[in-house]
């Protein structure tokens, strides 16, 4: 008896052990268990699909997981009873009598699809005006201009960060069909990012929602509250960051868990048309660029600026400021000699820094190489009863987390080529100064060009004029900034200011003489560029308008056509100072901003590390 008992026990080990063995080998752990493994999260590899060849694609009809929704509201509607009984209806009078099998069923899904291409296809809201904004070199006249990104079949991660911004996301969504549309349902990931909202915008979630299930269009969209219910201690770079991370948390977790690899992100803000997103694509791929801005347009008092310029710098440091659709060539938004001359061809320009509106990263050279966005720490606490600290005056600038981002980028660069360096030596001391020295004798090696015929200084002239400009004090601006208080710039002006009131130019200040180590100039550049083509506008803009400041008719550009037209040859060093618009304390999106000019110094960033 106890003979038999022994063995029913050993019995029951071994089916356990096998059906352990079977779930471990064939199952992942969020297939086993929903409860143990949220079943918003990306699925890793089952042993099969490791064993025979990890499956890579967007396919949502394979693997459900890629279309998640997190943070909805679930409580009752006040009218759900209603509204469901009217679906119940429906179903049951119009679409069951006419569903004879499965094989029918897809007719009323194609109608269905149908109806969304309809009512997305450009043909109203702000969206309907893209017909209307020319743009040079006849982008306009050639449907196949973007043929060749279809072909690539590259993988594209578009995010979104809405935060009570209604008025917009209907127009994205129509943008978001369309290049699925050009680019494949498969072939997009869109994540979007909906931050304590307090309009409309969590209703019209559901029918994006709806819209990319129905499309087959893998996404995530996840409604999170504010980091502080206090407006007073909101410190709004550090709201920005931590809402950008969390926008890219699919793109890490897709990456780790699945090895997908996706070769753009798409950063889709205000609205900006399809055609100007693929060009800029297409800018950034010829380029073999981190990043690449568009340019965003807000109409103020009857004209239109630049309107994004807390975190653009061009490669002299300086902000955009005062930077109008209708001004002469000599007042253009880049200030530096090179930039301002290609502005003027609608060209693609280097800046230092930018995030006008949609632009487009490469996360190979930033996200896959642990850049996430990052903001300051010692902000001072309203909220707090302390009185506000003293700051050195070269304390870092408490400026945008897309700042922070940008040189972050400037000291990757620089490190990715002195490591390349130390491969090539077949020595990798782990020093920094040595590797320096080794990267400046490839430098000594490998001199800078000659000067433009055109005028635009050689590299070593810019070095030096970036190295006088780091010691000495800027002029005094206009006592009147015009343009300060409108579009995406509004983020974080004082409450008090008044649209149309003058508004009074941030006071610059001073700090010590900027000591310069190794110059900028020395290190492999950052390639970040601004394609001034990429128009992102707001509501109210008149496209024909703007189209007609900025890029007149579009009739007889003698400018060189194809490829080419994008390609910029000579990339300079990052400026050896920048124009530091910071936030020093919390108040949220209008807090009040100071500015001074600080030193930038990659040489000492990257003895930090």
């Amino acid at each position: 008896m106890i003979s038999l008992r022994r063995r029913s026990l050993s019995r029951v080990f071994f089916i356990a052990v096998c059906a352990f063995a079977v779930r471990w080998l064939f199952f992942t752990p969020s297939a086993v268990s929903a409860s143990s493994y949220a079943s918003h999260q990306i699925k890793e590899h089952n042993f099969i699909e490791r064993a025979t060849r990890p499956d890579k694609s967007l396919n949502v009809q394979r693997h459900p997981f890629l279309q998640a929704r997190m943070g909805r509201d679930e409580r009752g509607e006040l009218m759900g009873t209603e509204i469901r009984n009217g679906e119940a209806d429906y179903w049951e009078r119009f679409q069951m009598p006419y569903m004879v099998s499965k094989d029918t069923s897809s007719m009323d899904a194609q109608h269905v699809v149908g109806a969304i291409d309809q009512l997305l296809s450009l043909n109203g809201w702000v969206a309907a005006l893209c017909p209307t904004l020319m743009r040079p070199f006849g982008q306009n006249k050639h449907e196949d201009a973007y043929d060749d990104l279809v072909r690539e079949d590259h993988l594209y991660y578009i995010a979104i960060i809405i935060h009570s911004a209604d008025h917009f996301l209907v127009d994205q969504l129509a943008v978001i069909v369309q290049m699925a549309k050009r680019l494949g349902t498969n072939n997009l990931f869109v994540s979007m990012l909906d931050y304590d909202s307090s309009d409309s915008t969590e209703t019209l979630t559901d029918l994006c929602e709806a819209v990319l299930t129905l499309l087959g269009v893998p996404f995530r969209i996840r409604r999170v509250p504010g980091m502080t219910a206090d407006p007073s201690a909101a410190y709004y770079p550090l709201e920005e960051a931590h809402m950008r991370n969390l926008a890219l948390e699919p793109l890490h977790e897709l990456h780790q868990k699945r090895g997908i690899h996706f070769h753009r992100v798409v950063w889709l803000k205000g609205f900006t048309c399809p055609n100007d997103i693929l060009e800029t694509i297409k800018v950034s791929f010829v380029n073999e660029a981190a990043m690449v801005c568009g340019m965003d347009w807000a109409e103020h008092n009857g004209f239109f600026i630049f309107s994004d310029r807390w975190r653009t710098r061009d490669l002299d440091g300086d902000q955009f400021r005062q930077s109008k659709s209708s001004s002469k060539a000599e007042a253009v938004p880049p200030r530096d000699r090179l930039g301002a001359s290609r502005y003027a061809q609608h060209l693609p320009f280097q800046v230092f820094c930018c995030e006008s509106g949609t632009h487009v990263i490469d996360p190979a050279q930033s996200y896959y190489k642990n850049i996430a966005y990052r903001a300051g720490t010692d902000f001072h606490n309203l909220s707090r009863a302390e009185g506000v600290p003293t700051r050195d005056p070269d304390a870092p600038c408490l400026d945008s987390s897309q700042a922070w981002f940008c040189r972050d980028l400037w000291v990757r660069s620089a490190r990715d080529a002195m490591d390349e360096v130390d491969k090539v030596n077949n020595h990798d001391s782990g020093q920094v100064e040595g590797r320096i020295r080794r990267r400046a004798e490839v430098v000594e090696r490998d001199p800078l060009p000659a000067p433009d015929p055109e005028g635009a200084p050689a590299p070593e002239a810019a070095v030096g004029q970036a190295q006088a400009a780091a010691g000495r004090r800027p002029a005094a601006g206009p006592a009147v900034d015009a343009d300060a208080n409108a579009g995406s710039d509004y983020d974080a002006m004082p409450e008090d200011d008044v649209e149309g009131d003058p508004i009074e130019e941030p006071p610059f200040v001073e700090s010590d003489p900027i000591h310069l180590s190794m110059p900028n100039s020395v290190f492999r550049p950052a390639r970040i560029l601004v394609n001034p083509r990429c128009v992102t506008t707001y509501a109210g803009v008149s496209h024909t308008q703007l189209a007609l400041d900025l890029f007149g008719t579009g009739e007889g550009d003698k400018l060189q056509t194809g490829v080419g037209k994008y390609v910029l040859e000579d990339w300079e060093g990052a400026p050896e100072s920048f124009v530091c618009q910071e936030q020093r304390q919390t108040g949220g999106r209008k807090a009040a901003k100071t500015q001074r000019r600080l030193g930038f110094s990659i040489h000492d960033e990257l003895q930090r590390d």
